[in-house]
C-alpha cells in the first residue's frame, strides 16, 4: 500500500458558525496543541462586527501561541483591521485584486468549488491555496457543488498552489483525499458538532 506522506499539520480548522461557550476557548486551545491543524477559519456569518473582533481578538492569542495561521472568512477590511494572517474569499465576495490591495502580502485563499475555470483564474491572480469542494455532504454548509478526488488530481498537475478540500470530512473518509493530492483538509463540522466525541478526542482520529 502507498504511505501517505501527508504533511503533519494538515488540518484546516473552520470555526463553528456560533461561539457563545467559553468552553470554545479551551477546546480551542486543547485541539491546537495536538500540532495537526496549519490554519484556523474564523466563520461567522451571522454575529455583528463588533462581536466578530471580540472573539477574533481571543482565538487570535490561541492561534499564535499554538503557532497557526489565523484567517477570516469573507472580510478582508476585518482581517486587516485584526492583523490576522489571512482572508478567504468564495466566489461573490471581494475580487482578490481588490483584497489584495487591502491585505498586502498576506494569506488570500480562494474558493474554487468543483471548477478548472475557477481554478485556473485564482492562479493568475496569485491565490495562495486553492479550496475544491464539497467532497461529501455536509450539514454545516449547503452544498451546491459536488467535487471527486479526479479534480484533485487534475488541480495538482496544473499547479504547486496548495490544495484546500472541504465537504463534510471526517475521521471515516479524509485519508482518500491526502492521498489524493489534497494538501489540507477543511474540517468543522466533524470536529464541533460531533455527538459522540469531544472536540479534541474527534482531532486524535485523524492522524
Amino acid at each position: 500500500m502507498r504511505k501517505n506522506k501527508h504533511n503533519k499539520r494538515f488540518i484546516y480548522l473552520i470555526s463553528p458558525n456560533k461561539i457563545n461557550n467559553k468552553n470554545f476557548y479551551k477546546s480551542l486551545d486543547e485541539i491546537l496543541k495536538t500540532e495537526k491543524v496549519s490554519f484556523f477559519q474564523l466563520r461567522l456569518k451571522s454575529e455583528k462586527l463588533k462581536k466578530k473582533i471580540l472573539i477574533g481578538k481571543k482565538i487570535k492569542k490561541i492561534c499564535k501561541k499554538n503557532k497557526v495561521k489565523f484567517i477570516i472568512n469573507d472580510n478582508p477590511f476585518l482581517a486587516k483591521k485584526l492583523n490576522a494572517d489571512g482572508c478567504h474569499l468564495g466566489q461573490k465576495d471581494m475580487n482578490i485584486l481588490k483584497a489584495r490591495k487591502i491585505l498586502k502580502n498576506k494569506i488570500i485563499g480562494i474558493t474554487c468549488h468543483n471548477s478548472i475555470n475557477l481554478v485556473k483564474v485564482a492562479i493568475k491572480n496569485n491565490a495562495n491555496y486553492l479550496a475544491l469542494g464539497s467532497f461529501f455532504s455536509s450539514k454545516t454548509k449547503k452544498t451546491k457543488y459536488k467535487a471527486n478526488v479526479k479534480i484533485l488530481n487534475l488541480v495538482k498537475n496544473l499547479t504547486n498552489t496548495p490544495i484546500v478540500a472541504i465537504g463534510g470530512i471526517k475521521n471515516s473518509n479524509y485519508k482518500k483525499l491526502l492521498l489524493n493530492n489534497a494538501n489540507f483538509l477543511a474540517i468543522s463540522g466533524y470536529i464541533w458538532n460531533n455527538k459522540k466525541l469531544s472536540p479534541k478526542e474527534a482531532m486524535e482520529k485523524l492522524i
